[in-house]
């Protein structure tokens, strides 16, 4: 029997409706994150940073717009 390990893998969400498209995650991750054509954050590639660098653009985010979500 083999017994498999499932893990968890946990992705940043932007809630645009709060986002003021201020441009600091993007900035900081921008492997993750760009301005869509509304001119808010969104999600581009969930993995396109490390984990420490999305958690400091999550931190750096005026108006707590982007979390985790597992």
């Amino acid at each position: 029997m083999c017994i498999r390990e499932v893990t968890s893998v946990k992705k940043p969400v932007v809630d645009q409706d709060t986002c003021t498209g201020c441009g600091l995650c993007p900035d900081i991750a921008p492997g993750t994150f760009e301005l869509n054509d509304d001119g808010v954050a969104a999600v581009i590639n969930p993995q396109g940073d490390d984990e420490d660098t999305i958690q400091e653009a999550i931190d750096s985010c005026p108006v707590e717009a982007i979390s985790w979500e597992e």
